[in-house]
This record gives structure tokens, sequence and C-alpha cells, in this order.
């Protein structure tokens, strides 16, 4: 399980049976339970029976494909990889590098939307042509990206694992906490890491880019906060349709813009709130496609998804109303301040998105909801870039 789970949008192994502990590992384990609070082991002996008698009932689950791609599958931490005994890659696994990409498009959406990003050599414009600028705003664009991908995505990838280890064991048998691939101490140590090392990074930007106020570090809190109740109890906000699905489009979309944009320019103005926020309610929608396959499970796990709360027919109406009616105010905002141009292509990258909604969202969600993400998305997503180009290039009033 994941928490952008996957995020077949964004566009997240070993044998099923756990490595035998030693008596040491386990003291080992319960020292590490006080230590790294509140990332709480799990020791208890009916956690395992219950595990093990799981692992039965999934011993064909997730098995690995029989076309080759095992190996790149492990390392992207999709579904159908490799049996891996490097640590190093089962670490990189856990972090679900597939998800990092809506985030590093986020950070250059936002870095458009600042108005401020130099080029090496701009072909279109002949006074940003400043080489040595260019080279250190491209420095700060990949520091950006490292942060809201690998760091703070291989973090909340991570600490959904741990808090999913045991529904996994049934659902997903070979993922590395599970199968015992990695131990709990190495986890932890992981969740750490990417954590600390993430707000480290966003303090460094902050640095780097003179800011007063560390907007960057605030975002990197607020952010790493929300990957933590998304996933841990007693919040949880996963099990919750409407919470959790928000989180998740506020994660993929707000954040990293914010992030990009902070680092170039300034969020000085509500409106540079506002659109993210908005975008962020087509996120929910996107989010809720992923729902509907698991709607049995979710049920049965006592997840109040939207399609469990509303049924298929309501939720799908649900993710098409986020989705268009966002992007339409959105369009109309634009068109509202004087960019009929920005305004006509957004709308042009709308109606591609109702079709598919019209022909497979809306006709058979359950079905069709890999064919309309990998359809729909892509219009989505340069629809956002069209929005943030606006904003960089428009001259607001003072």
């Amino acid at each position: 399980s994941s928490s952008s789970s996957s995020s077949s949008s964004a566009l997240s192994m070993l044998p099923q049976k756990k490595k035998q502990r030693s008596n040491s590992n386990i003291q080992q384990e319960d020292h590490y339970q006080g230590a790294f609070f509140p990332f709480e082991t799990t020791t208890s002996s009916s956690s395992h029976s219950s595990s093990s008698s799981s692992s039965s009932t999934a011993l064909n689950a997730n098995k690995e494909v029989e076309d080759g791609s095992g190996g790149l599958r492990q390392l992207l931490g999709v579904r159908g990889a490799s049996q891996e005994t490097n640590i190093w890659k089962i670490r990189l696994q856990l972090t679900k590098p597939v998800t990092w990409i809506p985030l590093l498009w986020g950070c250059m959406c936002g870095a458009a939307a600042s108005g401020n990003y130099h080029w090496m050599w701009n072909p279109f414009d002949p006074n940003d042509r400043d080489v040595l600028l260019g080279l250190e705003d491209a420095a700060k664009g990949l520091t950006a990206m490292i942060l809201a991908g690998p760091f703070l995505t291989g973090y909340t990838q991570t600490i959904n694992d741990w808090y999913d280890r045991d529904i996994d064991a049934i659902n997903e048998p070979n993922r590395p906490i599970p199968s015992g691939a990695i131990s709990e101490r190495d986890v932890i140590v992981q969740i750490w890491v990417l954590l600390l090392g993430g707000l480290g990074l966003s303090y460094g930007l902050d640095v780097w880019a003179g800011h007063d106020f560390p907007i960057n570090l605030a975002l990197a809190i607020f952010g790493s906060f929300i990957s933590y109740i998304y996933s841990a109890p007693p919040l949880k906000l996963k099990q919750n349709g409407w919470a959790g699905n928000y989180a998740l489009g506020a994660s993929y979309i707000s954040l990293p813009w914010w992030c990009g944009q902070a680092v170039f320019g300034e969020l000085d103005r509500p409106v540079y709130w506002i659109l993210p926020i908005l975008y962020s309610i087509a996120g929910l929608g996107i989010a809720i496609v992923n729902d509907f396959k698991s709607i049995e499970g979710d049920r049965a796990m006592g997840l109040n998804s939207l399609p469990v709360a509303f049924g298929v027919d309501g939720a799908k109406w649900i993710c098409a109303g986020s989705v268009t009616l966002t992007q339409l105010g959105v369009a109309a905002y634009l068109y509202a301040i004087g960019e009929p141009t920005y305004a006509l292509i957004l709308l042009g990258l709308i109606l591609p998105q109702m079709y598919f909604q019209a022909t497979l969202l809306l006709p058979d969600p359950i079905n069709n909801d890999v064919k309309y993400q990998a359809s729909a998305q892509p219009f989505l997503v340069f629809g956002i870039l069209v929005t943030c180009l606006c904003l960089g290039h428009h001259e607001f009033a003072a």
C-alpha cells in the first residue's frame, strides 16, 4: 500500500516468509522501540501469528512479473518487482521513486510561476542569456527537486509502508518490510535520515535564496506533519475519504508548487496560495480514481473512502466534478485578469479531460481507472504548467 498508492497517476520481495529472528535481534528491536518513538515497532506474538496466517492466502500476491521488467520495477517501487538482497536497492524501493515525478513537475511549475527563473541561454529572450545566473538557478531548481522527491516524498512513502506493514503482510507480502528484507531498525533510521535531511536541505534553500523568513523550511515541516498524520494513528487521514484524498492532492500539487516558487520568487499574493489549493481539489478527484478498485477491501477494513461512503456512482461524479470544475474556475480567473490566450489554452486542455471522463471514467470507473488516468492526466499536469507560466508572465498591479 502507498500513500500515493498508487498514484498510477503519478504518477509505489523477497520470499513471503519472514526471516526467523533471534532473541538478540528481538531485544535490539525492543531497544529501538523506545529510542525512536513515535515509530513504534511491533513484536507481539499475536501480530506475527496474524501476519503469518494471512501470508498463506496471499502466497501468489505481488509475485514478480515475467516480462523481464522485475528489476526496474524493484528500483521504482512498484508491484511485480524482482527479489533483491542489496540493502541500498531495498532502501530505494521503499521510497517509491515512481511517485517522485509529480513533485518534480510541481517544483518546475512553481519556478515558472515565480517569473524569475533564468535560463543559461533563452532562445526566446535575448535578455535572458546569463550563463552563470542560469547555472545557479538550475542548481537551485535541482536542489528543490531533490528536496521534494528523494527526501520528503521518500520519507512519506517509507513512513506509509511502516504504518501499513500489517495490511501489506496480507495484500503485498513481498514488500520489503513485511517480507523481512529490511529490519525494523533500518526502516526507522531511514525515516529519520530522510526527514531530518529534508528539513536541513529546505533551510539551506532558504539561506541560498536570501529569505528573511524560512518559508521552505516552514513548508517542509508542514508537509512532513501532514505525511505523518496521513499514515499514522490515531488520525490516519487516509482512513477518511475527504481528508485523506485532499491531503494527497495538496501534497502532490500545492507543496512542490509553493516550494519551487519560493526558491525563485515570493509567495506574496493571495492568488499564489489560492490557485494551488484549487488545483489540489482537482488532485482530490485524481486520488478518488485510485480508490475504485479497492472498494471491497476498503469496506472490509473499515476505511471510509469516497467510493465506500457514496458508492461507485456517487464517487465517480464527485471525481469528475472536482477535476473539471476547479480547472474551469482557474481558466475563468485567467480570463478575468486579462489573459485570454492562457485561458483558452487551458480550456483546450480541459476539454480532452471531459471527453475521457465521458467515455472512460463515468461508464466504468473500476475497469477503466488506469486507462482514464493515462489518458486524462497529461492534460491536467500541462494545464498546471500553463497556469504557472501565465502567473509568471502576468504584470500584477502594485
